[in-house]
């Protein structure tokens, strides 16, 4: 009877299995774009790490630089030759054999250094009278001395000051 009122019906579309493939479409493009910013981000953080790398020296082979000075103006300076200091030790009897230079700020310091050189001495004596054998072995107890002898050498000059120390000859036995 239905057909005879002019009511056909139609073939029946699976409008849910286009609905699906559209999902099922729409899903993979997400996934897909989220992969890909995933991978965006960890390229980048892994180009930003290997540059930083490339900066930072190895673990392995942690050598300190030292910087280059820009000013290249070097001081006067001081030869104080032939120490032999007798050092602390509990084991046996060591000592010290070692020769120092002394980088001076200007000219006028220079005349006072070889004025005080009793004082100068003395201090240098009581310092590395005062030190053991194992803090000389390495070099840490050794910048550690140029800084100890820096400090006590500059309070004692008035018309300037010690630039640096530096160890011409040492010997610790």
């Amino acid at each position: 009877m239905a057909e005879k009122k002019g009511i056909q019906k139609q073939p029946e579309t699976p409008e849910s299995g286009g609905s699906k493939k559209r999902i099922i479409i729409i899903l993979a493009s997400i996934i897909l774009l989220i992969v890909l910013i995933g991978a965006g981000v960890s390229l980048f953080f892994f180009l930003k790490s290997e540059g930083e790398e490339d900066k930072k020296p190895s673990s392995v082979l942690e050598v300190p630089v030292p910087e280059l000075q820009k000013n290249t103006n070097i001081g006067p300076m001081i030869d104080i030759n032939d120490f032999i200091v007798n050092i602390i030790s509990a084991e046996t009897s060591h000592y010290v054999k070692a020769s120092f230079t002394l980088e001076l700020s200007n000219e006028i310091v220079k005349e006072e250094v070889v004025q005080r050189m009793p004082q100068v001495r003395d201090s240098i004596l009581l310092s590395v009278g005062n030190k053991t054998y194992d803090e000389l072995q390495d070099l840490q107890g050794k910048k550690q001395l140029k800084a100890e002898l820096a400090s006590k050498l500059n309070a004692i000059l008035v018309s300037g000051r010690i630039n640096s120390i530096y160890f011409t000859d040492f010997v610790v036995q």
